[in-house]
């Protein structure tokens, strides 16, 4: 058991770590950057990305990948947008049915990639280019959203503090984080979705629904993608058939760098959340600095995802040779 926790906790400590000191050393460089209102903007300009995340969170703990999330979450914002302006519709059911299509949409992979017994990758692969496709069917062009309600939600607004607060869409952020650490330690199917991507061949052993927890875990992350691209439709007040476009790799980055083992098995949604808060604080640096191009953050990015895959490397190396000793 101690050895188990010290594979999750290393890499969770490593991550608050490169958080604290990312942010602390902005906060030393630039005047104003140790605020509430920066803090607040964190979660805010990255809740898309967060909840993103969240989702592949569950996918890389069940020993999957999922490439085609930026493209269900462009999907959704136009589909969304359209259903909207379009056809005039209440932006509530426009949403249930988006929410509906992405989870339909990842049951899909998750069948196939479990029935037929086929990588995950090229299954999602092909999701990916099919649901970018889905965008422009639906419309070939930018869509606005003006819209009473999401006028409504917008003015939503949690004060944290002086002149800060979380707007809508860092708190529905913050919502599914809350419910996607409960479901990962206190359900059931976040035990068998570790189970399975520790070792699924004793997870079958064991009577555990390994078929069904692996088609569960595509279709949740289909969920959290269309809400992701609905919670982009309030950020952006439109919907964009090119959105999304290359966020399924910060996502996974996000994922890593919060400390969940590309294979599988080990890892927590906490960890994620301080993963997409690292690109955030970047990303922030990079705008109060205003002097180095936002490629930087791309570079910071790939150096802190070596950094922490060797990291991952070294424990689980560690770890195996404890267990043949």
């Amino acid at each position: 058991m101690n050895r188990f926790a010290r594979r999750i906790n290393i890499p969770l400590l490593a991550t608050a770590v490169v958080l604290v000191v990312l942010f602390g050393t902005a906060s030393v460089l630039y005047d104003g950057f140790f605020s509430l209102r920066v803090i607040a903007n964190l979660f805010a300009d990255n809740a898309v990305l967060g909840i993103a995340s969240v989702g592949m969170t569950f996918v890389i703990l069940s020993g999957g990948i999922d490439l085609s999330i930026g493209s269900a979450i462009a999907f959704t914002t136009v589909l969304v947008a359209t259903l909207i302006t379009g056809h005039h519709w209440h932006p509530v059911p426009a949403m249930l049915v988006a929410l509906a299509a992405g989870t339909l949409f990842g049951l899909g992979q998750g069948f196939l990639i479990q029935r037929f017994e086929l990588p995950a990758f090229l299954v999602t692969l092909g999701g990916m280019f099919f649901a970018r496709g889905m965008a422009f069917v639906v419309n070939a062009e930018s869509v606005g959203i003006n819209n009473p309600f999401y006028d409504a939600v917008l003015n939503v607004r949690l004060p944290i503090g002086g002149r800060a607060a979380l707007p809508a869409t860092a708190l529905i952020f913050l919502a599914a984080f809350v419910v996607a650490v409960f479901v990962a330690h206190f359900t059931t199917y976040g035990r068998n979705t570790f189970a399975l991507g520790g070792n699924p061949d004793s997870a079958r052993l064991m009577g555990l629904p390994v078929g069904r927890t692996q088609i569960a875990v595509y279709a949740v992350n289909g969920f959290c993608s269309a809400l992701a691209g609905i919670v982009a439709t309030f950020y952006t007040g439109s919907g964009n058939p090119a959105m999304g476009s290359g966020l399924e790799l910060d996502a996974i980055a996000a994922v890593v760098i919060g400390g969940t083992l590309l294979t599988g098995g080990v890892g927590s949604v906490e960890g994620t959340l301080l993963g997409v808060l690292i690109f955030g604080t970047i990303q922030s640096a990079l705008v109060f600095d205003g002097r180095l191009n936002s490629w930087w953050l791309r570079i910071a990015i790939g150096l802190l995802l070596l950094l922490f895959i060797l990291l991952q490397k070294a424990i689980t190396s560690r770890a195996t040779a404890r267990s043949t000793t």
